[in-house]
């Protein structure tokens, strides 16, 4: 089983990897990951061989703290922050008493240097003891405020287990015990009187080095915890989408309650304006609803009876009713976070190295310290030149910056990827996706659209396309066919209002006859025309062209004579094309797998500029293709919506699922898509390249870091440069190396899909293509204002805006809150036709101007 535990008092990249290491070691534990940033610890076990109490042990074993997460503690963003906020004001607060303390140490010791006023009282062999005491007693308050360094650093020091506190806590406490003993050694010489010896000593004082580098030190960690803390702010924006109080229906009453509280089965009110408190299915009431949280869509989708509905998202316009079916930590929402968390707290397989080597770096570099000053003492460069080497080593040293490169970006990256409308579910599913060299496609459903819709109209023998589809639709009303419903959806949608159909009667296999307003519809296939004594030879070419197209043609006769040929086909999604270019762009190829007949998969395949097609595809067999380009070597994702696709997403080294699809496709998948955009299979390859990119870049700083640093610091280059570094600056820069690896896992933020830049790059072309067609033709335009009663919503602009600009000439523009629609005409259009177009549709006009 997996557990989910907290871990308390890990400083740095050699806590977690030595909590690993212990836990790893006991027996039964099948996995485990430590997650430094989130200070939580993942572990697979298995349940008969240990337990929850075992795995605690090991870990206090090791000088740490730890408690098991609560597997539905669902933590709020304001909980977080708090969380957050607290730890970065007891950072603030150390910070600030150490300058308080420090400056004026700083000042003491080296203001002289400078040429700055030294107070006299600290002046002359006679105030040489004044001089040492003041800076024992301003580096006191800076060591007792930044205790937490001592107790950390000593106690893994004692446990066997040093981290990034031990080297602090060593090289503060040997700069301030050597200072103390030089201290003492002056008092020895001045009380007997030998002034030049005590001056000597008092050369040796290395107080402000203590105090300078935990102070410094400090400014690291503050620095990086208010980093840190923003590397989470994705799932800090979801979950303060969720409202925190909702109104439900209990006992015939409205009652507001907590949000927590609302139970399976509750009737939950939603009014205008208010964030949605839980998933569950609409049963009285219609508006729009903003998902852009959860699926990255801005325009709002409209919700009726029947739909279904997702916590978080927010209700813009009318109010309405639905049925809680999920709640508290089984919603959308808890679920998108978990996967982030889960996803976050995972270990990238190019996060091993790091571990290893932070697992063994503090105790070599306690080795590498403790080596040059045993060099340097027989060296004859004294005492004091020996002990600054070793601090210097000791405080340059950063494991922290080796323990953040990796999760900080992967914590980023997966946060991006949310805020996008990618859901990943573990940090190797994330690395893996930037090797991808095959892309492996279903067609219905990720391709395609999934249902079948109305591509072409065709019509003859003089009718009017508009009569001709209110006809057709009117007669497929009544039936049930997939199909017959395409024609009626598209009838509905260009706001067609239909007859009534009498005598309906449905021929097996060959299509329906009915009566529409006295005339006689015949609707099917060709035996189904003749039959009916329908000549169809007019339209021969055009069916022809249909079917090859891959698309189904539906014949329908009027009173003896063909009326129209329309055309339904499963259409092409409008970014699909667009994707398979871009994949390809980016040197991976693609292949379609269907179930489809091969026909229609080679025309679709054409159609978004796939060249290898492979069709009637069973479930098993789509999981053995990818088996077998993984046994040519190819490292291949597979992205799918349906049942059919789980083997072969799970068979695949990246299965991505898009979001529209099944619950076990998902399931299967590493990576999920919320909306129903192949863009966005795009775009997690793109993340992926993105951070994994980021996470090399932290890698290399942080050993560039070490390994240039610790052989300067070690005083290698002194014989030849004369170069040895002062322990302060090796402090600062030891803070300033973990700063830069949050900061540039920070940049991630900026990440940019293609989708949004090729969106981006579309309007700009259309807008010059608008600017050309203007500077070539001057067009007059009019502008008019329509003032319009009985819209109410959202619903209804839509409307209105949708029949004017249907209209050609007229380009339209509606205010719900102004009541009128702007319109602008490109040719002559009288009042009266304005007005019959919006009348038509069901609303009336009050006054055009």
């Amino acid at each position: 089983m997996k557990k989910k535990f907290d871990v308390y008092g890990m400083t740095c990249g050699a806590c977690s990897a030595h909590v690993e290491k212990s836990v790893s070691k006991v027996e039964g534990v099948n996995n485990v990951s430590v997650n430094l940033l989130q200070n939580s610890m993942q572990v697979d076990y298995d349940e008969n061989m240990t337990d929850a109490e075992e795995i605690i042990k090991a870990v206090e074993s090791g000088g740490y703290g730890v408690s098991e997460a609560g597997a539905e503690k669902t933590v709020s963003g304001d909980d977080r922050k708090k969380v957050a906020e607290e730890e970065i004001k007891n950072m603030k607060h150390r910070l600030i008493i150490s300058f308080v303390f420090m400056i004026p140490l700083f000042y003491l010791c080296m203001g002289h240097m400078v040429g700055l006023p030294v107070p006299s009282v600290f002046e002359g062999y006679e105030n040489m003891l004044v001089f040492a005491l003041t800076q024992l007693f301003l580096t006191l308050p800076v060591m007792y405020v930044n205790r937490k360094y001592y107790e950390n650093g000593f106690k893994s020091l004692i446990n066997g287990s040093p981290n990034m506190d031990s080297l602090v806590a060593v090289g503060s406490m040997a700069a301030a015990v050597y200072s103390v003993s030089s201290l003492f050694a002056m008092a020895y010489y001045m009380g007997r009187g030998n002034m030049d010896a005590a001056h000597g000593k008092m050369m040796e004082l290395y107080f402000e080095s203590a105090a300078m580098i935990l102070t410094l030190i400090t400014v690291g960690k503050y620095l990086e915890t208010k980093s840190k803390g923003r590397t989470s702010e994705a799932i800090e924006k979801l979950l303060d989408l969720a409202p925190k109080k909702a109104i439900v229906e209990r006992g015939g009453m409205y009652v507001e309650i907590p949000a927590e509280e609302i139970r399976v089965g509750d009737i939950v009110v939603v009014k205008p304006g208010s964030s949605i408190p839980a998933d569950g299915v609409i049963t009285e009431g219609s508006s729009f609803v903003d998902e852009s949280a959860i699926t990255g869509e801005s325009i709002p989708v409209e919700k009726k009876g029947g739909d279904k509905v997702v916590c978080a998202t927010i209700n813009k316009n009318g109010s309405f009713k639905f049925r809680a079916e999920k709640v508290g930590a089984e919603t959308t929402l808890a679920q998108i976070v978990r996967l982030v968390e889960d996803a976050s707290g995972s270990k990238a397989p190019i996060a091993k190295l790091a571990d290893k080597v932070a697992g063994v770096f503090v105790p070599v570099v306690i080795g590498i310290a403790a080596a040059s000053f045993v060099v340097w003492m027989f060296s004859g460069a004294g005492v004091g030149f020996a002990i600054s080497i070793a601090i210097a080593v000791l405080v340059i040293s950063c494991p922290c910056a080796l323990g953040l490169a990796t999760p900080t970006a992967i914590m980023v990256g997966t946060g991006k990827g949310a805020e996008n409308g990618i859901l990943i579910k573990s940090a190797e599913s994330l690395e893996i996706a930037h090797k991808i060299d095959t892309v492996v496609l279903d067609k219905t459903g990720t391709v395609t659209e999934g249902k079948p819709n109305v591509t072409d109209v065709k019509v003859y023998n003089g009718f009017d396309k508009t009569e001709a589809v209110k006809l057709a639709a009117s007669a497929e009303k009544f039936s049930e066919h997939p199909l017959a419903q395409a024609v009626v959806g598209y009838a509905e949608e260009k706001n067609i209002m239909l007859y009534k159909a009498e005598s309906f009667g449905s021929v097996s296999g060959k299509g329906i006859i009915c009566d529409v307003e006295g005339r006689k519809i015949v609707s099917g296939n060709i035996r189904m025309m003749l039959e009916e004594g329908v000549d169809v030879s007019v339209a021969e070419k055009d069916i022809e062209s249909f079917a090859d197209e891959a698309k189904t043609p539906l014949i329908f006769g009027c009173d003896g004579v063909i009326m129209a040929v329309i055309a339904v086909a499963d259409t092409i999604k409008k970014d699909s094309e667009q994707a398979v270019k871009t994949f390809r762009d980016m040197g991976i190829d693609v292949i379609m797998l269907t179930g489809d007949n091969e026909k229609t998969a080679d025309a679709i395949g054409r159609q978004v500029g796939i060249e290898k097609v492979i069709a009637q595809v069973l479930p098993q067999d789509k999981e053995k293709c990818v088996k077998d380009l993984q046994a040519e070597g190819k490292r291949v994702a597979m992205v799918g919506d349906g049942i059919n696709d789980a083997p072969a997403l799970a068979r695949a080294d990246v299965g991505i699922a898009i979001g529209a699809g099944t619950d076990i496709a998902i399931e299967s998948a590493d990576i999920v898509l919320i909306k129903n955009s192949l863009m966005d299979a795009v775009a997690a390859v793109e993340l992926s390249k993105a951070t994994i990119k980021n996470i090399k870049q932290n890698l290399f700083w942080a050993f560039f870091y070490n390994t240039i640093g610790i052989p300067v610091a070690a005083g290698v280059f002194y014989p030849l440069l004369g170069l040895k570094l002062n322990p302060m600056i090796g402090a600062a820069a030891m803070s300033m190396s973990s700063i830069f690896v949050v900061t540039n896992a920070l940049r991630l933020r900026n990440f940019k899909p293609s989708n949004i830049w090729i969106e981006e790059k579309s309007e700009n072309a259309e807008n010059n293509n608008e600017n050309n067609e203007e500077e070539k033709e001057v067009m007059t335009m009019t502008k008019k204002t329509m003032m319009i009663d009985g819209m109410m919503c959202m619903h209804c602009t839509g409307r209105v805006e949708k029949v004017l600009n249907e209209t050609d000439g007229i380009e339209a523009q509606v205010s719900l809150e102004d009541k009128c629609a702007y319109v602008t005409l490109s040719k002559e259009i009288s009042d009266e036709e304005l007005a019959k177009i919006v009348t038509d549709a069901g609303y009336e006009v009050k006054e055009i101007k």
